[in-house]
């Protein structure tokens, strides 16, 4: 009986471990724009709170009302990613290699998108960004980077005048609007090519790494 509780217990943690997975490739599914983003912003805080499991539970998981069980895998989680920073040299600055490879991606799938009858809509926005690329690269002094990197990093450093309360670059804040909606077409092709319904022909994507 003993063991069988024990059993009980352990297939109930896993399901809870699966739940909090689920919450995260539920997040990446819907808008990968917005998970990239998230994960960022994670980086940050958990580099603020210099990676310790005390402060990390305390201002991260204790506000939240979770079971026991639950904040332990929440903190499980939360110090993965913290020691995929260390591992990847990243302690106290950089993007984790994860967020960058679906950034490449995303940057495979738009030059798709500017050749695709697909991308249409896209071409349209990126036509309004594409005259800011250039100051905006100045300002950030990305120079080497992609266009669709570019325009996450200035997103991203948008957020963090805004919750700084900052004025930031003017550069960056002006070009957010120019910005915010070519990324959003992007991130929603990206996940309509991940549920196989970008147009009718699917063999037009099948070189592009399909949204899991």
């Amino acid at each position: 009986m003993l063991r069988q509780a024990k059993r009980n217990a352990s297939h109930a943690e896993q399901r809870n471990k699966d739940d909090i997975m689920d919450i995260a490739k539920t997040k990446r599914r819907e808008n990968i724009a917005e998970y990239i983003l998230y994960l960022w912003q994670l980086e940050d805080l958990l580099r603020a709170l210099q990676f310790s499991p005390e402060a990390v539970h305390s201002q991260l998981i204790a506000p939240r009302n979770l079971s026991q069980p639950e904040q332990r895998l929440y903190l499980e989680w939360y110090m993965d990613i913290a020691d995929l920073l260390r591992q990847e040299g990243k302690e106290r600055q950089g993007h984790l290699d994860h967020t960058l490879h679906l950034i490449a991606d995303l940057h495979n799938l738009h030059l798709q998108l500017m050749k695709l009858p697909a991308g249409a809509r896209y071409r349209e926005l990126y036509a309004r960004l594409e005259p800011e690329l250039p100051r905006l690269r100045a300002v950030l002094g990305r120079n080497e980077t992609s266009d669709t990197e570019l325009c996450f990093r200035a997103l991203y450093a948008a957020m963090l005048y805004r919750i700084r309360g900052e004025g930031g670059q003017q550069a960056v804040a002006d070009t957010v609007e120019y910005i915010s909606p070519a990324i959003a077409e992007l991130a929603s092709m990206y996940g309509k090519v991940g549920r196989g319904s970008a147009g009718s022909k699917r063999s037009a994507w099948r070189t592009f790494p399909c949204a899991k």
